[in-house]
């Protein structure tokens, strides 16, 4: 793993001094010479650095760069989408607002807007959630298809608190009726003291980009206010997903 984060650092270094050599990066990083000089090897042969001007002494980065930047620029331009939307919902709701991303086996926080009453539920930007276990996650999974669904299950079901579903045909009828009506609830099941309802925004048929949440402690949140929630937060997923598509 040190490997990995040394190589990472480098890289950083780089592209902020670029074209640079190897002893202004070790210098720079407190790194030994020879550290610097494989990472930058590894680097090299991955495609995200070259040599400046042909000099193997002094090293830029390449526009594979470019490309990661490009998928950052797309969650930004997401956020610029849903923020109208999210403000609107907390408006009508004066609850916590959450737009999440799919990543891997999670769904990870990008943007949050907070309510404005004393008791609530604070998550920091970049936590990642489970997909079973959460509105947000079982959202996304629920639109997704069916062999990563299968994959998913597959993995094992983690139990986060009494009430997270860990059985795989109840989790499969929890996901039929999310696809349903729409939207999904989550009343406890990674965090106890947490209530929420989400929907999926999509591209298309199996392809989930993000999800949109409602989220409050779990008193503010019956089981009878659940519905006008769930379908207001499908009517704003939806909305994401026209404009995202047309932004």
């Amino acid at each position: 793993m040190q490997v990995v984060s040394n190589a990472l650092r480098v890289l950083e270094e780089v592209a902020a001094r670029q074209p640079v050599g190897v002893s202004a990066l070790a210098r720079e990083l407190g790194m030994p010479k020879s550290t610097v000089q494989r990472c930058l090897g590894a680097l090299r042969d991955a495609g995200w650095i070259r040599p400046a001007g042909g000099e193997l002494q002094r090293w830029m980065v390449t526009t594979k760069l470019l490309a990661v930047g490009r998928l950052a620029g797309s969650e930004l331009g997401l956020r610029d989408v849903a923020l109208p939307v999210m403000e609107e919902v907390r408006r009508r709701t004066g609850e916590t607002i959450h737009l999440m991303v799919p990543e891997g086996d999670t769904v990870v926080l990008i943007e949050r807007l907070e309510t404005a009453k004393p008791l609530r539920i604070v998550l920091p930007l970049g936590k990642g959630l489970p997909l079973h276990a959460s509105a947000n996650g079982k959202a996304v999974l629920a639109a997704s298809p069916p062999e990563f669904i299968d994959r998913y299950i597959a993995a094992g079901l983690d139990r986060f608190t009494e009430t997270t579903i860990v059985d795989e045909g109840t989790l499969r009828e929890e996901l039929a009726l999310v696809r349903r009506r729409g939207y999904a609830t989550n009343a406890g099941e990674w965090r106890s003291d947490i209530a929420a309802v989400a929907a999926p925004a999509l591209h298309g048929r199996y392809r989930p980009f993000a999800s949109l949440s409602i989220s409050t402690p779990g008193a503010r949140m019956p089981e009878e206010l659940r519905p006008e929630y769930g379908r207001l937060i499908a009517e704003a997923a939806t909305d994401i997903s026209e404009a995202f598509r047309d932004a």
